[in-house]
């Protein structure tokens, strides 16, 4: 029997049978008539020499119910892009391509900067964030999806999945995360399976009950890139320009929106992407720069939330961390013996090893800067500073494009 068992204070949706994906587009469809949608592909250019982004352009066309396509690209120069854009040009009639690197988007971040609007380094985060800026200059959409360009094994059910909650006017929610298992013959998900997950449930156990912690630990994917929104949310939202990407649009979900607004989804029976190295010896590089960037978000949102941070309170965090997390790897042990996966023990300690010290790197740089990289600002502030931007925007993407 399939689960549907309701965790957390945010509603699940499960993947309950097998629904033709015909019936929940043609849904989508007559939906999108009310509530265009758009569709953002974050990328890099090395992205386009996967068979991964070869199968995502090649089932894109088939989606009948997207007003427009946006992918925002990075590390590309002028060849690179040009090439992305031919390779897109039969995925859908609008479809557009943000040229991050690009001397007339580089003008509107000096432009931003100047204006005292930081948007950090280049990175996804900022690549989302000028996406969605370009949405919202358009008005061609109501509803605003993003997934990843490293899917291996994509599906056009996975958006129509995703899509779904948002846009069917039945249904009242704002904001749908995305979730999946993630396996081959053994499991993977490390960052999420034994560091963030533990570590919430740390945190719970130190500071007691916040409800920001309590909804943080509703998420069975927490870490998962995809999820759709109304389009008003991506106005008031601000973006981590970091790793903390997604722990950081979780938050600032929870400060925007009703707990009753917000919901996951069980996107796919299996779902595989690119797997990184640890990189345990060099917290520059790999999960350990994730995890201290995730850490670092983790704290500074439990601060704005009341909670005093010490060296004594992240010793304790630490060592309780660590204990949490060899719990759950007998957890994950049970699981693969039941499923016949290989599970290597020692391999999950020396993770969990690594992101304990990964906890003791990114208190000591809150300790050292508790603020931190300022989070890129909201559409909203950029429209108030400087009022004709978004049409700046527009044009410049077009005449990339053009």
């Amino acid at each position: 029997m399939s689960d549907f068992f309701q965790t957390g204070v945010v509603a699940t949706l499960h993947r309950l049978g097998q629904r033709r994906i015909e019936e929940m587009e043609d849904e989508l469809v007559r939906f999108s008539r009310s509530s265009p949608m758009a569709l953002v592909l974050p990328a890099l250019y090395a992205e386009f020499e996967t068979e991964a982004m070869a199968g995502i352009l090649k089932e894109l066309p088939k989606i009948p119910y997207l007003r427009q396509i946006v992918l925002t690209l990075g590390s590309a120069d002028e060849n690179q892009f040009a090439d992305a854009k031919k390779r897109l040009s039969d995925v859908h009639k609008n479809v557009r391509v943000i040229w991050n690197d690009g001397e007339r988007v580089q003008r509107l971040f000096r432009l931003l900067e100047e204006n005292q609007l930081p948007t950090g380094p280049p990175g996804k985060g900022r690549a989302c964030w000028m996406a969605y800026g370009y949405v919202l200059a358009s008005g061609q959409a109501k509803i605003i999806g993003l997934h990843d360009c490293d899917i291996v094994n994509y599906d056009r059910e996975l958006l129509a999945r995703l899509m779904h909650p948002i846009a069917n006017p039945n249904v009242d929610f704002e904001f749908c995360k995305g979730y999946y298992a993630r396996f081959t013959t053994k499991l993977h998900g490390r960052v999420t399976r034994l560091f963030v997950t533990p570590f919430v449930r740390t945190l719970i156990e130190v500071f007691g009950y916040l409800p920001f912690l309590v909804y943080l630990d509703s998420f069975r994917y927490p870490l998962a890139g995809e999820f759709a929104m109304d389009a008003e949310l991506a106005r008031v939202n601000r973006i981590p320009a970091d790793w903390g990407l997604e722990v950081g649009v979780l938050a600032e979900v929870y400060r925007n929106c009703s707990l009753k607004r917000i919901c996951q989804v069980d996107l796919s029976q299996n779902y595989e992407h690119k797997h990184q190295e640890l990189s345990a010896d060099d917290a520059q590089k790999g999960l350990m720069r994730m995890t201290v960037d995730i850490a670092k978000t983790l704290f500074r949102m439990l601060t704005a939330e009341g909670a005093v941070l010490s060296d004594g309170t992240f010793r304790t965090l630490q060592s309780k961390y660590v204990r949490t997390a060899e719990d759950t790897i007998t957890r994950y042990h049970a699981d693969a013996m039941i499923n016949g996966l290989e599970f290597d023990r020692h391999e999950e300690e020396v993770s969990v090893q690594a992101f304990a010290r990964a906890i003791a790197l990114a208190a000591d740089d809150f300790l050292k800067d508790p603020l931190g990289v300022p989070l890129i600002p909201n559409w909203n502030r950029v429209a108030a500073a400087l009022p004709d931007f978004f049409g700046q925007l527009e044009l410049a993407v077009e005449e990339d494009n053009s």
